[in-house]
């Protein structure tokens, strides 16, 4: 189907550590290739042998990129988790009204990932006077 993303890929300095950093956070099972610097990332536990993405080392020519968003089950855990791992918060937790809390994230490596917890009812919260 055109349009519809295929996979994608995550370059850091320490693809190794990156690796363990992303499959403690959401449990994708990484697998390093034979022979070569590069990881495929297997993201859905139903399908084990679908790849969703891969890692390796950071190109000289620091690519820019797409934002992702990962579903998460409770997106305060996840940030608890990433920031206790490396991961830096670049926006906080913030209700997309009606709809998700989303919340944006930088890697040990600096790449940077939005996680996104599905809530009909998630509404911002009324600043403090």
């Amino acid at each position: 189907m055109a349009g519809r993303i295929t996979h994608f890929e995550i370059y850091g300095d320490e693809p190794e550590k990156l690796s363990a950093f992303y499959n403690t956070l959401f449990g994708w099972r990484m697998e390093q290739l034979e022979g070569l610097q590069y990881w495929r990332m297997h993201l859905d536990p139903e399908e084990p042998e679908s790849v969703g993405g891969g890692l390796t080392y950071r190109p000289k020519a620091d690519p820019k990129g797409w934002l992702q968003f990962v579903d998460v089950d409770s997106i305060d855990d996840s940030l608890a988790l990433a920031e206790k791992m490396g991961a830096r918060v670049m926006r906080p937790k913030t209700a997309v009204p009606r709809t998700a809390w989303v919340a944006v994230l930088a890697d040990p490596s600096g790449n940077m990932f939005a996680i996104w917890q599905p809530d009909a009812h998630a509404f911002p919260m009324p600043e403090p006077d």
